[in-house]
């Protein structure tokens, strides 16, 4: 099995959520990454904000974390994903940002449209599609209780 403990920001602009995807995947995910040894959750998302498209991010608050586990063919996956509201200046949501990282494409989406761009984990989709305050602890889990 592996583990993976990762930050992920929750950007928001018009109603819309601004999504990664590798190039030629079927499923999306909230822009950050990997939490390095020795580095906070606020210090991995704005490196990996950085590295992603460029942009310096402001992280604001706090959202709720989701426990995730899928399966590959030589081995499980187990994350912990810690989730934060983040603002970024200089973008517009009728133009997704490029990205820096030649395996990966940027995406605007609406929350009616999250199922439509399978944004992974789940867990992460409902959330968004339900609640917009992002006030309070959300704890959300794909593996069954």
């Amino acid at each position: 099995m592996k583990f993976h403990y990762i930050a992920r920001a929750i950007i928001q602009l018009d109603g819309k959520y601004l999504l990664v995807r590798s190039i030629g995947d079927t499923n999306t995910f909230l822009p950050g990454g990997h939490i390095e040894l020795g580095e906070t959750a606020h210090q991995a998302i704005k490196r990996e904000l950085l590295e992603e498209f460029g942009k310096k991010a402001t992280v604001l608050n706090f959202v709720g974390a989701v426990e995730h586990l899928w399966p590959e063919i030589l081995k499980n996956n187990h994350e912990i994903n810690l989730l934060f509201n983040v603002a970024v200046d200089g973008l517009d949501s009728s133009k997704a940002p490029a990205a820096l990282e030649e395996h990966l494409e940027l995406l605007w989406t609406s929350a009616a449209e999250l199922d439509t761009v399978n944004l992974q984990p789940y867990p992460i989709r409902k959330y968004l599609q339900e609640k917009h305050s992002f006030s309070g602890a959300f704890w959300g889990s794909s593996m069954s209780v």
